[in-house]
């Protein structure tokens, strides 16, 4: 039921559009041109009827357009009624006019021929009067019986003269009843209107808002697109019947002649809009035939707002407007809706592009072994890269060239390097799959393969600027061309040039940042023993970070373009140097080794013979516990030692360090902190002092 509510929402409402469209053809001035009348001032009355009549069209088309769907329902039943009292009143005269042509006055029962039409038109007339009872819903049925008045007075033999007297009479009765009905009804506009204003008041926000509220309730409420895409089909098929089988059909082709139905039908705002909508839901179509044939019935659920055929549409009804469309001649503006279509199609083969483009590439990097998923992907870059071409070279043979068909040409050979661009870097991946190993330099071949794509697509935009420029300086200058030339060279030229001078910048930081980084050895490999925290393969080669990760060369590059942190710990890339010494004397941290621990050294030789009375037990819990915490202490840092070592300027640093069960100094893992190479701390000797320390208690 709600279904078919929605189907009625439509439908219903179609018809008021299309009085619009033909109100907004009709030439009401050549019209009124044509008037005659005995005095100017009869001609001057005339032509204000006239033009209150065309504008309180537009007004009652409007009202019924915005009534709602019950109302509109209500209305759609009255003119029924009305049509079908309409229909009773012709039949009760074209048979007052045969019995009167007949010219039988007598019983009707005596003559076989006048009691078949009397026969006939009663019961036409029964089911007419019963019909309006139906649908104004009452049982009232004598409400709806005036036109049986001649068919009465004929049953009992009234003259014929008098059955047309008759006939008036009962149109004026049902004249008197529909007049009494409007009056009855005639603030019902007014009073919803009054409800539907308070309705929009009672609404707490700002008056912009509730416009937006409005706007979006409307909106849906009438499904304006369903509802203009609609009335333009209607248009559109009025046009093609009318039109079928002339000689001017036979003459234009299918294809001409379809083309010509087309313009014909965008005449007018309203029809303009209408197909604004087929065309959006035409490029929404294809795009989710394209989904659909490269990933099946998953693929559709992905809703971009940027795939959905709004941009088409748009783009369509925004050309119209610049170049004037709806002012044209016919001839004309089948021209222009040509180029206009052609550009539309375009921008959809581009988003076929987009939507192609990561299936293809996904299928290679992925390597997906279905050969059918492969072809469709295949067939469908194919298409992308032939037909776009083909388009191009249909459009320059049918028009000569200038600016507006260079930029054409151009979106064309921009959507078939991309899809050449794409297909280069599938058969890379492809080539690596049937290697079975991966390609040496692999990255840098698809970022070149990509960097010629983009600067070819810089290089066609150019042209066209320059083309363009050209054009304006020593052809035919015009402010709509100019605007164009300069939408183009920010669009095309500019952005793209910034966007390619960003990555290449990128990329060179990232290979510089890369560069510093310390190379991990066989030995550290061996001991690290694991696989790329970024791709998950073995390493035979890495990279070390200041904080003491493992990385592929590669991967962490590829990582550097998005952020400069640490993939595991999200630490700075970039040299940590204290505020004395230079950032080119920090140095990455010893992979593998355990953070240090700080612990008070003893100040004087009393401590140390203390330390050496202690018992054996206690000596060896205290080596226990500082390992314990070997491992658990995080990671001394350079501005951390260097405070503490200020704090404590009469005391030396011990650091203890736990590395695969031995314990060892880090004076070569940790960098110094003074600035100062006077005041620099020694960090191996207290290492040394605190070992020898631990012997001696264990032989005490």
């Amino acid at each position: 039921m709600p279904r078919l509510e929605e189907v009625a929402n439509v439908v219903l409402r179609v018809p008021s559009i299309l009085v619009l469209d033909m109100l907004y053809k009709c030439d009401i001035d050549s019209f009124t041109d044509h008037l005659k009348a005995r005095t100017e001032d009869m001609l001057f009355k005339y032509k204000y009827v006239i033009w209150n009549i065309y504008y309180l069209g537009h007004i009652v088309s409007v009202v019924v357009l915005l009534l709602p769907l019950g109302h509109i329902i209500q209305l759609y039943l009255h003119v029924l009624c009305a049509l079908l009292l309409y229909m009773g009143h012709q039949i009760v005269r074209d048979y007052v006019k045969g019995e009167a042509q007949y010219g039988y006055e007598g019983v009707l029962f005596l003559d076989s021929p006048a009691l078949n039409r009397f026969v006939t038109a009663l019961t036409s007339q029964i089911i007419v009067s019963t019909l309006c009872a139906f649908l104004m819903r009452t049982q009232r049925v004598w409400l709806f019986s005036a036109h049986l008045l001649p068919l009465l007075a004929r049953a009992v033999s009234v003259p014929l003269n008098w059955l047309l007297t008759l006939s008036s009479v009962s149109m004026m009765i049902t004249g008197a009843e529909v007049a009494i009905f409007l009056l009855a009804n005639f603030f019902v506009p007014y009073r919803l209107a009054r409800t539907t204003y308070r309705e929009i008041m009672d609404i707490e926000v700002t008056e912009l808002y509730r416009l937006m509220a409005v706007g979006v309730s409307l909106w849906h409420g009438f499904a304006v697109p369903v509802l203009f895409s609609v009335f333009w089909f209607v248009l559109f098929g009025v046009q093609l019947i009318t039109n079928f089988g002339t000689i001017t059909a036979v003459q234009q082709g299918p294809l001409l002649y379809l083309l010509t139905s087309v313009s014909e039908c965008c005449a007018s705002p309203y029809s303009l809009l209408g197909l604004t909508f087929v065309v959006s839901y035409t490029a929404l179509g294809l795009l989710s035939l394209c989904k659909f044939y490269l990933g099946g019935f998953n693929a559709l659920q992905n809703h971009n707002v940027m795939h959905r055929g709004v941009t088409e549409g748009v783009t369509l009804l925004l050309l119209a407007l610049q170049t004037g469309l709806l002012d044209m001649a016919a001839l004309q503006r089948c021209f222009l809706l040509f180029i206009i279509l052609f550009i539309v199609l375009t921008s959809t083969l581009q988003s076929m592009s987009e939507i192609t483009e990561p299936v293809v590439l996904g299928l290679g990097a992925s390597r997906n072994r279905s050969v059918w998923k492969h072809l469709r992907g295949l067939s469908m870059c194919g298409f992308l890269l032939l037909f776009p071409g083909f388009m191009a070279y249909k459009i320059s043979q049918f028009f000569n060239m200038d600016f507006w068909l260079l930029i054409l040409v151009s979106s064309c050979m921009l959507t078939s390097l991309q899809v050449t661009g794409t297909l280069l870097i599938y058969s890379l991946f492809m080539v690596e799959v049937w290697r079975g190993s991966a390609l040496p330099g692999l990255d840098e071949i698809v970022y070149y393969v990509n960097g010629v794509c983009r600067v070819l697509e810089f290089a066609v935009a150019v042209c066209v600027v320059a083309y363009g420029a050209w054009e304006s300086l020593w052809g035919e200058w015009s402010w709509m061309g100019a605007s164009v030339i300069i939408i183009h060279s920010y669009c095309n030229v500019w952005l793209r040039a910034q966007a390619g001078w960003k990555s290449f910048l990128l990329r060179q930081e990232a290979a510089r940042k890369i560069n510093i980084l310390p190379k991990a050895s066989a030995e550290q490999l061996q001991d690290h023993n694991d696989v790329c925290a970024i791709c998950f393969q073995d390493m035979t080669s890495a990279v070390i970070t200041y904080c003491g990760h493992f990385f592929h060369g590669n991967c962490l590059r590829k990582w550097l373009y998005v952020q400069e942190t640490c993939p595991m710990c999200h630490t700075s890339i970039k040299p940590t140097a204290s505020p004395a010494a230079p950032a080119d004397e920090a140095q990455p941290a010893q992979p593998n080794s355990p953070p240090a621990e700080e612990e008070p050294p003893p100040e004087n030789h009393e401590e140390e013979e203390e330390q050496r009375d202690d018992d054996d037990d206690d000596d060896d819990d205290d080596v226990d516990d500082g390992e314990d915490d070997g491992d658990s202490s995080p990671e001394t840092s350079c501005e951390e030692s260097e405070s503490k070592y200020s704090r404590r300027k009469d005391s030396l640093q011990h650091l203890h360090c736990e590395a695969n069960g031995d314990s060892q100094g880090v004076a070569d893992a940790v960098p110094s902190c003074s600035s100062d190479e006077d005041s620099k701390v020694s960090l191996q000797e207290p290492g040394k002092e605190r070992a020898r320390n631990i012997n001696l208690a264990r032989e005490a």
